[in-house]
């Protein structure tokens, strides 16, 4: 059975900075979300023997962490 966890987010300040283009805090940000991340780019993968392996599909990857920053900078703090 799952576990629910409940993570902190980021601190504000964290997400003010990346919000101006600070890439430190951009970086921050990506550590964070870097298991979700993975979780969702996770694909099956199948050897020469038929053997199921789960693996993180690497494009997809880059691609969700490339809409994350998209959103991050286009993000408004009121």
């Amino acid at each position: 059975m799952a576990k629910n966890t409940i993570h902190n987010p980021p601190p504000f300040d964290t997400i003010e900075a990346a919000t101006q283009g600070d890439v430190t805090a951009i970086n921050a940000i990506l550590r964070h979300y870097y298991g979700y991340i993975a979780a969702l780019s996770t694909r099956p993968l199948y050897d020469d023997f038929g053997q199921l392996h789960m693996v993180v599909d690497e494009d997809i990857r880059r691609r969700l962490e490339t809409k994350l920053i998209t959103r991050i900078l286009k993000f408004k703090i009121a």
